[in-house]
């Protein structure tokens, strides 16, 4: 479809589907770890993922290189590391908000590993986005929690370097690249947790319904059902006409956060947040006039 033509409105509840079902898998997370060991957790909840999707791992596997770089960094690493920072964090919100610096990452690296153009307003957009963390860090409610907040931005770096990899990786299909994914992440996390973690298998056996439905959310809500309309909006859309709308996604698990979790959220938390957010919109909306210009050139 044309850049210009409006979302439809099937399109635009597409996207509010994965905006709350990953704002709610943000707040998932925090709760599947506070009573199972975060690497365990990724371990179940790729696990069922990889169930779901075994039938569309199929031969042949083309560019299998960067099929390498995408399974590793973006399941084990990636995963690992954000339910690492939920484990690590007291709350949600602040975790949530600086997941989102992969948009700007994203745009960092590209330049980077692929040459393309990086705007001004690209980079003006960067600097505050990575501002509003540091703002929002420096809170003395999550200045104590600075490891997991630091362990967030890795795992947005690992995502950002996958997400460029996949863009020049175009013969395999959405879904069958997920369930590679979700197929390597299960036993390397199941390795990482018999090595780095102790007690898990008491508390899988300990755990009470509401932590196996924040693990069963991330595997099939989130992997698979929130993953597959975004694959179906990117293959009707330009990706820059999906990620910004897609910002909405930390505000969803802070109202969980504050309303449900206790999170503390004080002004400087909140003013943090939206500088993040706006600096990481104007990263997304700089990436889509790009591709406008170059889809009319």
């Amino acid at each position: 479809m044309p850049l210009s033509e409006r979302l439809t409105p099937i399109e635009l509840l597409a996207i509010l589907a994965v905006v709350v079902i990953w704002g709610v898998n943000n707040a998932a997370a925090a709760v599947a770890t506070d009573h199972i060991p975060p690497m365990a957790t990724v371990t179940l909840r790729f696990f069922m993922a990889a169930l779901c999707l075994a039938p569309f791992i199929r031969p042949p596997f083309p560019n299998w290189r960067s099929l390498l770089v995408i399974v590793g960094l973006g399941g084990p690493l990636h995963y690992g590391l954000i339910y690492l920072a939920f484990w690590l964090a007291r709350d949600v919100s602040p975790v949530s908000v600086a997941a989102q610096l992969w948009i700007p990452f994203t745009s960092l690296f590209a330049f980077l590993m692929l040459g393309e153009r990086l705007s001004k307003a690209a980079m003006v957009g960067m600097a505050v986005a990575f501002l509003g963390v540091a703002w929002m860090g420096i809170d003395p409610a999550v200045l104590s929690e600075w490891d997991a907040i630091a362990v967030t931005v890795a795992a947005s770096a690992a995502w950002a370097i996958t997400t460029v990899v996949a863009r020049r990786t175009t013969s395999i299909p959405p879904l069958k690249m997920q369930g590679l994914l979700a197929l390597t992440t299960f036993p390397l996390a199941g390795l990482a947790s018999l090595a780095f973690e102790t007690g898990q298998v008491q508390a899988v056996a300990a755990a009470p319904p509401i932590a196996w439905a924040a693990v069963a959310w991330g595997g099939l809500a989130s992997s698979l059902v929130a993953t597959s309309l975004l694959f179906w909006l990117v293959q009707r859309r330009e990706a820059g006409r999906v990620t910004p709308y897609l910002l909405a996604t930390p505000v969803v698990s802070i109202v969980i956060g504050a309303g449900v979790l206790g999170d503390v959220l004080t002004a400087q938390i909140l003013i943090g947040a939206a500088l993040t957010i706006c600096g990481v919109a104007v990263v997304a909306l700089a990436e889509r006039g790009l591709r406008a210009g170059a889809s009319r050139g």
